[in-house]
């Protein structure tokens, strides 16, 4: 069965947003690659500088999801800088190729790597390696907001700690910290794909005694279970939200780790932490991304 290609350019923002889009209806899930060299021919739009792909199974149901991710940039594009939707037919051979082109073995942080399954890697000393298929899940290292959060987890994972890891995505993160020596990870999205793939993820690595993934957010709660490390690598609009319900889960002596926050949106994440008593004990920055890790406040802070 043939299948139909689809890319579309945008910012950073718009990228997150279409590929969201893109994951409703997608075959295997969108992919958010960052135009550095253009291929022969093409130019660089600095202002759109990442591409949105995804692909759809040319079948009965083909004019119903395209229709409904032309909706979806259409919507975008009254408040957002996109570009123009793309399109171009793959026989199935070529596509089983294709999407694969876009994977390869990636070296995140000091140590961390992720590979993709079909892929051979030899592993060094004091290296872990984190396998994952691409699924239509959030997380596979592609994003530099997830690249942010593997190499913050080498720094702050401690051996035998314990984990909550909110919006999981692909389980990438949750894999990752046990493999760095955490002892449980508590994995949770409100997404049902992403779940799904996550649990097939975390089987595939052989973790599922130590990671638990679930449908579920995070909410104040009586009393809360507590971790030594809380993360999100989510929206910074979701973080502030939710602030209080995550640092209720976060031991005294913990860390949070929050991602997927726009270097223009941190002020939500900076006035939410604050009104929380946190402090910002350090930050990285990946193109317009960041991620900011906070402790709780001593108290002669």
């Amino acid at each position: 069965m043939n299948v139909i290609e689809l890319a579309i350019r945008a910012d950073a923002e718009s990228a997150e947003a279409l590929a969201a889009a893109f994951n409703e209806d997608a075959y295997g899930g969108a992919v958010i690659e960052q135009v550095v060299t253009p291929e022969r021919g093409e130019t660089l739009d600095a202002a759109r500088p990442f591409t949105v792909r995804a692909f759809l199974l040319k079948d009965e149901t083909l004019e119903e999801k395209r229709r409904a991710i032309e909706r979806a940039v259409w919507a975008l594009g009254m408040v957002r800088p996109v570009g123009e939707l793309e399109t171009r037919e793959l026989a199935e051979q070529d596509y089983a190729n294709e999407w694969k082109k876009f994977y390869q073995v990636l070296h995140v942080g000091a140590r961390t790597v992720i590979k993709p399954s079909w892929l051979e890697y030899e592993a060094r000393e004091n290296e872990i390696v984190i396998e994952l298929d691409p699924g239509m899940a959030f997380g596979t290292g592609l994003h530099p907001t997830t690249r942010l959060c593997l190499a913050m987890l080498e720094k702050y994972v401690t051996p035998g700690c314990e984990m909550l890891d909110v919006g999981t995505g692909s389980g990438i993160l949750a894999i990752g910290a046990v493999k760095l020596g955490a002892k449980f990870v508590d994995a949770r999205d409100i997404d049902p794909i992403a779940v799904e793939t996550a649990q097939k993820n975390v089987a595939t690595s052989g973790l599922a005694k130590s990671i638990h993934v679930a449908r579920a957010s995070v909410m104040v709660e009586a009393n809360p279970q507590t971790f030594d490390l809380v993360t999100a690598n989510i929206f910074a609009d979701t973080i502030a939200e939710l602030a209080p319900a995550l640092l209720q889960h976060l031991k005294r002596a913990g860390v949070f780790i929050g991602s997927g926050i726009l270097v223009e949106r941190a002020y939500l994440v900076e006035n939410a932490m604050r009104e929380q008593k946190m402090k910002c004990i350090a930050t990285a920055q990946e193109d317009d991304w960041l991620v900011m890790v906070y402790r709780h406040k001593t108290n002669d802070e």
